[in-house]
């Protein structure tokens, strides 16, 4: 029998608290009414509910379901989710992966980055909470009561670094969770989303679905960001033999058997030279992998174009 009061967190103040891996195990959890506090969800749950809270600092692990933000402020947040939403909130801060488009309600203040966080457990609690890890529209926000001439949201330094807005627990506790929060180890990888591009040159790379997909991503996204260009986007998605004519257009017929297999994980690269850069990359590190990457800096943005609208459909974003 499951007794909430395990799942929950209520009236605490000046403490620091928390759940390891595999405590919560996809439950539902309950925090409200807490104060200057510390408070770190190291597993997977279905929902999370943060009612008035106050100056608190808040990691949450991968959420199945949705996450809601009521009547809270000043708290600086690390969340996963597939829905992300905040109503009647003021001056929060959240590095946020969010599988859905995250949503803002009578709310004012709010400030957010691209999740970047690693444990080891973290990429199975991703799975089990059925989220992946390339799709993230962490800073495409619907303002649900924009007001005219304001803007009630904004996003948080390019170089801000997570543990000065949610450090490490220095309790015993939770000593025992070996946590990085290094950019280049984070498990989901760190997109610029919506921020200015650096280049008008954008490479589109899609690898198909198999054994090492999310290695190979990996590895390119390393490979490419290693040599200064910038990731822009991912998104995992599954095709149809018609997607594929409408995104790999002339060259679809050698892709589409592949699609059977599963989704395919696609990733955007921007900066001068990244359509040399990654195809010269490909060849070199992935020979005999079947990648569809950009021909030529002049078809490449319309390659990313139709990707991406095409899975916004499919997401129904």
């Amino acid at each position: 029998q499951v007794d909430p009061k395990d799942y929950t967190f209520s009236g605490l103040k000046d403490e620091t608290v928390g759940r390891l891996p595999g405590k919560v195990a996809g439950q539902q959890f309950v925090i409200q009414d807490c104060e200057n506090c510390g408070i770190y969800i190291f597993d997977h749950s279905a929902t999370i509910t943060i009612d008035d809270c106050v100056n608190c600092q808040i990691f949450l692990g991968p959420i199945k379901g949705s996450v809601f933000f009521r009547d809270c402020k000043d708290c600086k947040c690390v969340v996963a989710c597939q829905q992300f939403r905040t109503r009647d909130c003021r001056k929060l801060e959240v590095f946020l992966c969010c599988a859905t488009q995250p949503i803002i309600e009578s709310s004012t203040g709010m400030k957010f980055g691209c999740f970047q966080y690693y444990y080891p457990e973290l990429a199975l609690q991703f799975k089990d909470a059925g989220l992946s890890i390339f799709n993230n529209t962490w800073s495409n926000i619907h303002d649900f009561t924009p007001v005219s001439g304001e803007n009630n949201w904004s996003l948080l330094p390019e170089n801000a670094v997570v543990q000065d807005y949610v450090p490490l627990p220095s309790s015993e506790e939770f000593k025992a969770v070996r946590i990085s929060t290094d950019a280049t180890k984070s498990i989901i990888p760190v997109t610029r989303g919506r921020r200015q591009k650096c280049s008008d040159e954008s490479c589109l790379a899609v690898f198909f679905a198999g054994d090492y997909t999310t290695a190979n991503a990996r590895k390119l996204i390393d490979e490419m960001t290693g040599k200064g260009f910038q990731l822009v986007q991912t998104k995992e998605v599954s095709m149809k033999a018609e997607d594929a004519h409408r995104v790999f257009q002339q060259c679809a017929s050698e892709f589409i058997p592949l699609l059977e297999e599963g989704p395919v994980v696609a990733l955007e690269f921007n900066g001068d030279g990244a359509v040399e850069g990654c195809r010269s990359t490909i060849n070199d590190v992935f020979n005999g992998t079947k990648v569809f990457v950009s021909e030529s800096k002049a078809s490449a943005s319309q390659d990313v174009d139709n990707f991406y609208n095409f899975a916004d459909m499919q997401m129904g974003m």
